[in-house]
């Protein structure tokens, strides 16, 4: 089983939403589009499910062209990010559905239904309607829906999206469980590279209606193959900067600060750093951090996380540390980067060297 997207492209009018796209995904995976409002992601979801026809390309599913199909001959399943119930319909009735207009037997209905209500915790809520059901649980009662069906597609567009911190962790790390040993294809799409680095599998980096990588999530995190990808993937912003080598040493073209690698092994010349908010830290971190000074223009504490913005020599900076570290607006103050974390890209932007 697998789902290729070839050479798509989506036009509306005169602007481009999505670009000419070639996507190949596999059976038994699970798949992040992960990308900004606006990046094109469920364009391509809807493309996918046959809710959307491309401007141009085809859709291959199992080695067939279902470029055109309608979704209704198409064994696929869409959950949204708004809770889309029945609100006269019992939970029950909501997850069952989607086997009614099928034709299946009541007492199968019964069996399906039981049993993703028992892997989503609904069971004691298959009588209560909608409107009774906090947000978490309606928003499982619509995952449940998909679930039922068995499709061989399923698509999930920023389904967690509306939930509260709480819900939105506990339903993030279920999601992998519930698709174990599931013969389908899961696509996800999300703003958030948390979600991505929760759920794994793969993801795609999406850009104004471009994908730029796609690969395993952990190797696409750690490897962007250029700074689009890298900015796509990192939450907060990632910090960029201008730099040189000579030798093995490397500076900050706009400050002091200075680092040696024998690590990086890059021709002399101007390149460009990026470095993620956690490898700027309060505190030195592994065995090769370098101090940054900068005046502090934003501190935020939450319980276990501290987010500081500081400038150094014009530039905007973000750091995130570990724990509660109180710094005041204005102050001039001693940061760290850890060096062993940074990646560095050439003036095309393209990804030379990861340490």
């Amino acid at each position: 089983m697998s789902l290729e997207l070839k050479n798509i492209e989506k036009k509306i009018g005169f602007e481009t939403h999505v670009y000419p796209t070639n996507l190949k995904l596999e059976k038994n995976t699970i798949n992040i589009l992960l990308g900004s409002t606006l990046a094109g992601k469920t364009t391509l979801m809807q493309i996918m499910a046959g809710l959307d026809k491309p401007t141009s390309g085809e859709i291959w599913f199992n080695d067939k062209n279902v470029t055109g199909m309608k979704v209704q001959k198409r064994n696929v399943s869409m959950v949204y990010q708004q809770f889309i119930n029945y609100p006269n319909f019992s939970v029950y009735e909501n997850i069952a559905s989607p086997l009614k207009i099928t034709g299946i037997k009541d007492d199968e209905i019964k069996e399906r239904v039981g049993k993703v209500a028992e892997l989503l915790k609904l069971s004691g809520m298959l009588n209560k309607k909608p409107n009774e059901l906090s947000g978490g649980q309606q928003q499982r009662t619509a995952l449940a829906r998909a679930l039922v069906k068995d499709s061989d597609l399923i698509l999930l567009d920023e389904p967690l999206a509306n939930l509260d911190f709480k819900l939105r962790e506990e339903l993030r790390e279920e999601l992998p469980k519930l698709f174990e040993n599931r013969e389908c294809i899961v696509v996800y799409a999300t703003t958030e590279p948390s979600d991505a680095l929760l759920i794994g599998g793969n993801t795609a980096t999406l850009m104004e209606g471009k994908i730029i990588q796609y690969g395993k999530t952990i190797e696409v995190y750690n490897k962007p193959v250029n700074l689009n990808s890298a900015k796509v993937f990192s939450d907060p912003p990632i910090n960029i900067s201008d730099i040189k080598k000579n030798g093995n040493t490397f500076s900050l073209l706009k400050d002091n600060v200075k680092w040696k690698t024998s690590n990086v092994n890059l021709k002399d010349g101007n390149y460009k750093v990026g470095i993620r908010p956690h490898n700027i830290t309060t505190y030195k971190e592994g065995n090769n951090s370098i101090e940054i000074k900068g005046k502090i223009l934003i501190s935020e504490l939450s319980g276990s996380e501290s987010l500081i913005h500081f400038t150094n020599s014009n530039s905007n900076w973000v750091s995130l540390s570990n724990g509660t570290h109180q710094m005041n607006v204005g102050q001039e103050a001693k940061l760290y980067m850890n060096v062993d974390e940074f990646m560095y890209f050439d003036q095309n932007n393209n990804l030379v060297s990861h340490v």
